[in-house]
């Protein structure tokens, strides 16, 4: 009998120690699978993703760009905001945020949270038909209006996400055409001007898309023919195309 109740006492053990380790993998895995759901939130390379802008955010400067510029002219767009776009997000842009959020059906705080930008992005294009029957192709597509100082990114036939920019001036005009982007430059530096060209992707000759150390709001001033984005927005694009074929399509006529 009492060997008997040797074996039961082993068997059980053995149930004991096997149910626990079985515990402990399902806890492990639950513990390892936390940071892919956490890696899983907002990402810059989302579609229409942008960085949340807050009231008391300001563009002061090339390299500290909040988007307040980018949100006023986008209000403008949906006829919510009839000022001239300071680069200050004050209680006017905050209200103007609120119309906007309350006419989309998001909560309305009056920040420019990511599910503001993503509905006010895809929502104020101009000659959004004209991109579309030049861009909406397999692939990956950039069509610039030179016009709507725009530039709209197409992957697959699908518009995922626009930027405000700046072109070439009257004497250096960003040229129309079609072109695939050839070249490619993370840290480049014009030859010519001696300026900083981050995240450049030519397209046609010295053109190219690229971060722009001069550029605050995208209507004032120009470049030497290429078309100058944020940086914050280059490197956004680079992360999105770099490893992939682009093909850039310049249009409209000179702004």
């Amino acid at each position: 009998m009492q060997q008997v109740w040797r074996v039961w006492r082993v068997l059980v053990s053995s149930v004991v120690t096997i149910a626990l380790a079985m515990a402990t993998t399902v806890v492990v895995g639950i513990v390892v699978a936390q940071p892919a759901q956490a890696a899983g939130g907002f990402s810059m390379t989302d579609r229409f993703a942008r960085e949340v802008s807050r009231p008391g955010d300001r563009d002061t400067s090339a390299y500290n760009i909040d988007h307040v510029f980018e949100l006023q002219h986008r209000l403008k767009r949906a006829r919510l905001f009839d000022l001239r776009p300071t680069g200050l997000y004050g209680p006017v842009t905050r209200a103007a945020v609120r119309a906007f959020q309350r006419r989309v059906g998001v909560r309305q705080t009056g920040v420019a949270n990511h599910a503001t930008w993503s509905k006010l992005v895809a929502r104020t294009n101009r000659n959004f038909a004209g991109a579309r029957s030049r861009c909406a192709k397999p692939g990956w597509h950039a069509c610039y209006d030179r016009r709507h100082h725009q530039v709209t990114l197409w992957k697959h036939g699908r518009l995922w996400n626009s930027w405000l920019v700046r072109g070439g001036a009257s004497n250096h005009k960003t040229r129309r055409g079609v072109h695939p982007v050839y070249w490619r430059d993370k840290d480049h530096v014009s030859s010519l001007y001696g300026s900083p060209m981050p995240y450049s992707q030519f397209f046609d000759g010295g053109q190219a898309l690229h971060g722009s150390g001069l550029m605050v709001n995208p209507w004032e001033g120009h470049s030497h023919g290429c078309v100058n984005l944020y940086i914050e927005d280059a490197r956004q694009l680079w992360r999105l195309t770099a490893n992939k074929r682009l093909v850039v399509h310049v249009y409209g006529a000179w702004d």
